[in-house]
């Protein structure tokens, strides 16, 4: 080995010392541990990330970052809060596991290797720590599971009401989190009701005009190409 690529590893591994230092001290600061994994959030990412209100409903565009952000709290809450139970709801099972893999992937991302005391593509429970569970968009299958600390539903516009009803429940003992993400799929069902009616509800509105991700032209072209009402509920959220 070169003194050249000695010295390349060791200030490697010293980087990756000093972050995983920052990392294993970001307990209280969810913004702080989001920089330590390099995620540049948009100002309505940030927002939620420090906020520790109790309900959340995101009406964002498509392609906004809501899995992102949603991940990202998971995955802290996974790792910092003792006993803490996340549940990640969707439409169908394969959209919760996408969501699971998106907490997995930032996982990765952390300089150090986690403690795991279960670790499958539905589910992962971290040593010291709380457990993720991806389950799947049906009543029948998902009662039982009690003491939820953070509770995400994923797509919420196109969750079954009677799903939603069922899944509730389950922050009574602990007083957990409720966070309903999507994009608009009609005015109907428990998702619009809570966005057009609901009290004590943190409401934040992200249409495709404020991510920079998306560009004007972008919008222009599908704007042109697709059915007024499409583009109106899909990329500007009404």
């Amino acid at each position: 080995m070169t003194r050249q690529r000695a010295l390349a590893d060791l200030q490697a591994q010293a980087r990756a010392l000093a972050r995983r230092g920052r990392t294993d001290n970001l307990a209280g600061d969810r913004l702080a541990f989001a920089h330590a994994l390099d995620l540049e959030l948009d100002p309505w990412q940030a927002d939620l990330v420090r906020s520790d209100g109790k309900r959340d409903i995101l009406n964002c565009s498509r392609q906004a970052g809501k899995s992102t952000v949603a991940a990202l709290l998971a995955l802290h809450e996974a790792l910092y809060v003792p006993d803490s139970v996340t549940v990640l709801i969707s439409p169908s099972q394969r959209q919760s596991s996408e969501l699971f893999r998106k907490v997995v992937d930032l996982r990765h991302q952390l300089p150090h290797a986690v403690q795991l005391l279960e670790d499958n593509r539905l589910s992962m429970s971290v040593a010291g720590g709380g457990r993720v569970l991806s389950l799947p968009g049906s009543e029948a299958t998902i009662r039982g599971i009690s003491a939820v600390t953070l509770l995400i539903e994923d797509e919420a516009a196109r969750v079954e009401d009677e799903l939603y009803q069922a899944i509730r429940p389950m922050l009574a003992v602990k007083n957990g989190r409720l966070i309903l993400a999507s994009t608009p799929w009609g005015k109907r069902g428990h998702y619009w009701q809570v966005w057009d009616e609901g009290q004590d509800w943190n409401k934040v509105k992200v249409p495709a005009t404020a991510v920079p991700r998306i560009s004007s032209d972008f919008l222009a072209q599908e704007e042109r190409d697709l059915p007024r009402h499409v583009f109106i509920q899909v990329y500007m959220c009404d």
